[in-house]
C-alpha cells in the first residue's frame, strides 16, 4: 500500500499558505509513481474550495477553512457570511448583517478571534467579535480551529477563528487589482433622509523585489453599504387573572419603526515580508479600519395595557389555548412619535511583527510582537413628539390592534393623522424620565409639570480596548521514530478595556415654567416630509431632522448620571495581564504501517486581573455619590491537549482530539462597578441593603472537549466527513446572589449607619456543570466524479446536530446562549469556461441570542430559527476566451432572496412576538479587473 505522507517541509509550506492545490496534486503524483494523476489547474470559486479542503486535510487539528484565490475574492460580501457556511458554524444577524458567529452550539463569547494568529480586541462591551468590523475584501482566508493545540495564542471553549492576510512572497506574479460593487436594497427609501444604494471598492497591489527576497502587499478598501428595516417591536405582555380565575395576557405596548442605515467603512492593509537568506524570514502587517454605522429610525411608541386608555371588553378576541388577547381596542390613548438617530463609530488599528530564524537545520527561533487597539463611540438620539406635554394634555386616540398568526406582530387601527404638522409637535407627550435634578433645574418640583420635562434622550457610551502581546518560541526537529519535533514558547499579553457610559435628558430650550410649558411646532427648516408606517397600519408620520436641532442648540442637556445609578455600573475598566508557557511535541510516527501524525502538549496560563470601578450611592436629594472601588484578582490554569491523525490510506483519515479549554468571563460582568442603595422595606432575605453590578472575582468557564472524526478525500475537489464531539462543562457562569456585611457603612440618604448591616448582592457567579454533545456531517461533492460532462458542477453541504444537558448552581436546566439544535448549510455551484454560478443556504433552528436592550445593555432573548438563501452569478472574460478583456470579471449577487425576517419572542408563548424585523433583499452588481 502506498501511503501519502507529506514531508515536514511541505507541511510547513501548507501552514504558511505557500503551497497551492496544484502543488498538492504534484506531490501526490511524486509519492506514487505507479498511478497516473491528472493535474488540472482551476481558478475562482473552485480553487477556493480546493485550497480550503487542503487546509483541512493537512492540519494537525480539526479545522474548517475558507480561502480566496486572490485578495478581495472571498466568496461572500461579508466575512461573517462566509464563516457561517462552514460545518458546525452559524451566524446571528445584527441589523440585517451576519455579525456574531457561533461554533458548535456556543455563542460568540465562547470563541476567540485572532488576526494572523494574534488575539484581537473587540468593539462590543465583552469579548465577542463583531465581524462586520473586518473587511472581507482584504482577507485571504479564515481558519476555524475546532480542537486546540498548546501553541495557539488564544483560548475559547468553542474554538478559535483566525483571519489571515496574504503573504506576498507566496504569490507567483505581480498583482494589481481593482474590485467594485454597486449595492441596492429592495425597499425604497423608508426614511426621506435615508439611503437605499451604496458602493464598495478595493484596490490591491502585491509584488516582490530584490530577487524575490522582499515582498509587499497593499490593499485599500472603501464601503458605503445601505440597510433598511421594517420592525415590529413589543414592550412586553403583562399577565393577569380574569374574573373567571383563568390567566390571560395582553399587549403592554409596542414600538414599531422604520430604519434606514448606512455602514461606511474605510480600511487599509499593509504586509511587508522579507527573506534575505535561508535562515531569516520577517513579516510586518498592519490593518487600519475606520468604521461608521449611521441609523435613522422613525416610529410610534404605542402604549396599550400599560397606557392611559381604557380597553373595551367587547372589543377583545381571546386565543382559547393560551389566553392571549389577540385583538382589542383602547380608547383615549396617547402615543409618542420618535425621530431618532444613532451613530456608531469605531477606529481599529492593528500592527504585528514576526521574525523566524533558523539557527541550524533542526533548530528555529520565533519572535512575535503585536498591538491592537479599538475606540468606539455611540451617539444615540431619541426625539419625542405628540399632541400635548405630559400624560393628560393634547388629543387622544382610539387605537386597536389585531395580531397575525405568523409571528409578524400586529396591525393597528387609529383615528388621528400623525402626519399633520399642526397636530403633532415636538416635546414629551408622556411623563417619562423622572429626575429630581431635572425638576429642580426648571423649577417644577411640586407642580403639575413635575417629571414631564424629558423631550428626548441621548445615550453616549464609549469603549476603548487595547491589547499588546509578545511571544518567544522555538522549534527543535528531532531524528526519532515517533516525535518529529518539539515546540515550546513563552508569551505575555496585556489588555485593558474601558467603558464610559453617559446619558443626557433633553428639554426644549423654549420651555420655561410657568410662561411657556407647551410643545414646539417643528420649524420649517427641519421638516423632511413624512415616513410611512403603513406596514403596521399607522399610516404616515411626521419626519424631521432632530440631529440638526440638537446641533443648532434647540435643546438643553442634563446628565442622567447625576441621579441614575445605572451609569456608574455601566462605566468600568478591566485590565488583564496574561502570562503563558507551552510545550508541544509534534507526532510523526507509524502504527501497523499506517501514518500517525498530530501533537500532544500542555499550556500553562496565569492571569492577573485589575479592575477599576465605582460604588454608586444616592443621597437624600437623589444625587449620586461615587466611591472608588478597585479590585485585583488572579488565577491560573493548566490546559493539556492531544490531537491524533491516523492515515488509513491515501484518502482516508481518522482524527481524535481531547483538550481542556477555557473561556474568560465577559468584561461587562467581571468589573467592579456596583450600585448600592438602602431600602426601607426588607427584601425576601430580610436585608435592607441592595447591591447590583459586576463581580471582579469571576473566573473562566472550563470544559473538556473530545472529538472523533472520519474524513475521506476522494478527489482534489471532494471529501466527506463524519464527526462526533462532546464538551464536558466543569464551570459556567450564572446569575447569583450572596450576603455582604456592610457593618459601619453610612446610608448616604440619611447620613446614618443602619441598624441592619447585611446586604443582598446580585451579580454573576461561577457554578453549575453539564454536557454538550453532537455530530457533524459534511461533504464537498464535485459532480465530475459521476461523469466528465459534469465538470464544473459541484455541491457543498453540512448538517450539525447539537444537544445539551446543562444545569445552573441550583440544579435548574439552563439553555446555552447561541445554541441551535440543528445547523445546516448548502451550496450548489457551477464554474467553467469563465461562467460562475452559485446559490447558498444557511439554516439554524431556534436559539437564545444576545441583543442590545435599553441603554445598549446586552440581553438574552428567544430567537426563532431562520433559513437564508443567497445567489451569485459571475463571468471571467479571460477564462471565457475573450483575450481583449482578459483580467475583467463581473458578478451579480442577491442576498436574502426569500426576505427571511429576524424574529424573537417575549417569553415562552409563541404568540408573544418581541421583534419582527423585515430587511428585504440586497442586490450587488460588481466587477473586478486584474492588471
Amino acid at each position: 500500500m502506498s501511503m501519502f505522507k507529506p514531508s515536514m517541509l511541505t507541511l510547513a509550506f501548507i501552514g504558511a499558505g505557500v503551497v497551492s492545490h496544484t502543488a498538492y496534486a504534484t506531490q501526490e503524483k511524486k509519492v506514487d509513481s505507479g498511478k497516473k494523476v491528472e493535474v488540472i489547474e482551476v481558478k475562482g470559486f473552485r480553487a477556493s474550495v480546493i485550497e480550503s479542503i487542503n487546509t483541512k486535510r493537512f492540519s494537525s487539528e480539526v479545522v474548517e477553512s475558507i480561502s480566496a484565490e486572490d485578495i478581495g475574492k472571498l466568496p461572500d460580501s461579508s466575512i461573517a457570511e462566509s464563516i457561517a457556511r462552514l460545518p458546525g458554524l452559524t451566524a446571528q444577524r445584527l441589523d440585517g448583517r451576519a455579525s456574531k458567529v457561533s461554533i458548535r452550539g456556543f455563542g460568540e463569547n465562547e470563541s476567540a478571534t485572532t488576526f494572523n494568529g494574534r488575539e484581537q480586541v473587540s468593539i462590543s462591551d465583552n469579548r465577542g467579535v463583531e465581524f462586520d468590523l473586518y473587511p472581507s475584501e482584504i482577507m485571504s482566508g479564515v481558519t476555524v480551529y475546532k480542537t486546540p493545540s498548546a501553541r495557539l495564542e488564544a483560548e475559547g471553549i468553542a474554538g478559535v477563528i483566525d483571519m489571515q492576510t496574504v503573504k506576498p512572497l507566496s504569490v507567483d506574479d505581480r498583482v494589481v487589482q481593482v474590485n467594485g460593487q454597486y449595492e441596492q436594497t429592495s425597499f425604497d427609501k423608508l426614511n426621506p433622509d435615508g439611503n437605499d444604494d451604496g458602493f464598495r471598492g478595493t484596490v490591491s497591489y502585491i509584488d516582490k523585489f530584490a530577487d524575490d527576497t522582499i515582498g509587499v502587499a497593499v490593499a485599500l478598501s472603501t464601503m458605503t453599504s445601505p440597510n433598511q428595516e421594517k420592525r415590529w417591536n413589543a414592550w412586553g405582555y403583562p399577565e393577569f387573572e380574569g374574573s373567571d380565575g383563568k390567566q390571560y395576557s395582553i399587549l403592554g405596548g409596542a414600538k414599531p419603526f422604520v430604519r434606514s442605515s448606512t455602514l461606511e467603512r474605510d480600511s487599509a492593509m499593509l504586509v511587508l515580508e522579507a527573506a534575505p537568506n535561508d535562515q531569516l524570514s520577517m513579516v510586518f502587517d498592519a490593518l487600519y479600519v475606520d468604521f461608521k454605522d449611521e441609523k435613522i429610525l422613525r416610529g410610534i411608541e404605542i402604549p396599550f395595557a400599560w397606557g392611559q386608555g381604557t380597553i373595551a371588553a367587547s372589543s377583545a378576541t381571546i386565543d382559547s389555548e393560551s389566553g392571549f388577547i389577540s385583538s382589542a381596542v383602547t380608547q383615549g390613548q396617547r402615543v409618542v412619535l420618535r425621530n431618532d438617530y444613532e451613530d456608531r463609530e469605531a477606529e481599529l488599528t492593528s500592527f504585528g511583527f514576526n521574525a523566524q530564524y533558523n539557527v541550524t537545520e533542526s533548530l528555529s527561533l520565533e519572535f512575535d510582537a503585536s498591538h491592537s487597539n479599538v475606540e468606539k463611540k455611540i451617539w444615540s438620539l431619541e426625539s419625542y413628539s405628540g399632541t400635548g406635554r405630559g400624560d393628560n394634555r393634547g388629543a387622544a386616540d382610539n387605537i386597536g390592534y389585531t395580531f397575525s398568526s405568523d409571528n409578524t406582530g400586529a396591525l393597528f387601527t387609529h383615528e388621528l393623522d400623525y402626519s399633520d404638522y399642526n397636530l403633532i409637535k415636538i416635546g414629551g407627550p408622556l411623563s417619562w424620565g423622572a429626575s429630581s435634578v431635572l425638576n429642580d433645574t426648571y423649577g417644577v418640583s411640586g407642580t403639575e409639570y413635575e417629571n414631564q420635562l424629558q423631550d428626548g434622550f441621548i445615550n453616549a457610551p464609549t469603549v476603548e480596548d487595547e491589547l499588546n502581546a509578545l511571544k518567544l518560541a522555538a522549534k527543535q526537529v528531532l531524528d526519532g521514530d515517533h516525535i518529529g519535533s518539539v515546540e515550546f514558547g513563552l508569551s505575555y499579553k496585556e489588555r485593558e478595556k474601558v467603558k464610559r457610559s453617559e446619558g443626557y435628558f433633553m428639554t426644549l430650550n423654549d420651555f420655561s415654567y410657568p410662561d411657556n410649558t407647551g410643545l414646539l411646532s417643528v420649524p420649517e427648516e427641519y421638516r423632511l416630509g413624512t415616513a410611512s408606517l403603513g406596514f403596521i397600519g399607522m399610516g404616515d408620520m411626521i419626519a424631521y431632522d432632530s440631529r440638526a436641532m440638537v446641533a443648532d442648540g434647540k435643546y438643553s442637556l442634563l446628565a442622567e448620571s447625576l441621579t441614575k445609578q445605572d451609569h456608574a455600573t455601566k462605566s468600568w475598566g478591566v485590565e488583564e495581564q496574561v502570562t503563558a508557557a507551552y510545550v508541544q511535541a509534534n507526532i510523526d510516527s507509524n502504527i501497523a504501517s499506517l501514518a500517525l501524525t498530530g501533537n500532544v502538549g500542555v499550556r500553562y496560563v496565569k492571569t492577573q486581573i485589575n479592575t477599576k470601578g465605582s460604588i454608586a450611592n444616592p443621597d437624600a436629594s437623589g444625587r449620586i455619590i461615587l466611591e472608588q472601588n478597585n479590585v485585583s484578582h488572579d488565577y491560573s490554569h493548566v490546559l493539556p491537549s492531544l490531537n491524533l491523525s491516523l492515515a488509513v490510506d491515501d484518502t482516508q483519515t481518522v482524527r481524535f482530539g481531547i483538550a481542556k479549554t477555557l473561556s474568560r468571563p465577559r468584561m461587562d460582568e467581571m468589573n467592579s462597578s456596583v450600585a448600592r442603595s438602602y431600602r426601607e422595606t426588607p427584601d425576601s432575605n430580610g436585608n435592607n441593603w441592595e447591591i447590583k453590578g459586576g463581580n471582579p472575582l469571576l473566573e473562566p468557564k472550563e470544559a473538556v472537549g473530545i472529538d472523533l472524526t472520519y474524513e475521506n478525500y476522494f478527489s482534489a475537489e471532494g471529501y466527506f466527513s463524519v464527526a462526533l464531539f462532546q464538551k464536558n462543562l466543569d464551570v459556567w457562569i450564572f446569575d447569583g446572589t450572596t450576603e455582604v456585611d456592610l457593618t459601619g457603612v453610612v446610608n448616604a440618604a440619611t447620613g446614618e449607619v443602619p441598624a441592619n448591616p447585611t446586604a443582598t448582592q446580585s451579580f454573576k457567579v461561577n457554578g453549575g456543570d453539564g454536557d454538550l454533545w453532537g455530530y457533524e456531517l459534511s461533504v464537498a461533492l464535485p459532480f465530475n466524479v459521476f461523469h466528465d460532462s459534469l465538470d464544473g458542477f459541484g455541491m457543498i453541504a453540512s448538517h450539525t446536530g447539537v444537544k445539551q444537558d446543562v444545569k445552573d448552581q441550583f440544579g435548574k436546566e439552563y439553555k446555552l446562549p447561541g445554541l441551535s439544535e440543528k445547523i445546516q448549510s448548502f451550496t450548489l455551484y457551477y464554474e467553467n469556461h469563465g461562467f460562475q454560478a452559485r446559490t447558498s443556504m444557511r439554516k439554524r433552528s431556534d436559539f437564545k441570542g444576545d441583543i442590545n436592550g435599553p441603554g445598549f445593555d446586552g440581553i438574552l432573548v428567544d430567537i426563532l430559527g431562520e433559513t437564508i438563501w443567497d445567489a451569485q452569478l459571475g463571468y471571467d472574460f479571460a477564462e471565457g476566451g475573450f483575450d481583449a478583456l482578459a483580467g475583467l470579471t463581473v458578478s451579480l449577487q442577491v442576498q436574502n432572496i426569500t426576505e427571511e425576517p429576524f424574529t424573537s419572542l417575549s417569553g415562552d408563548n409563541a404568540l408573544h412576538v418581541r421583534d419582527y424585523q423585515d430587511y428585504g433583499r440586497t442586490y450587488l452588481l460588481g466587477f473586478g479587473y486584474k492588471f
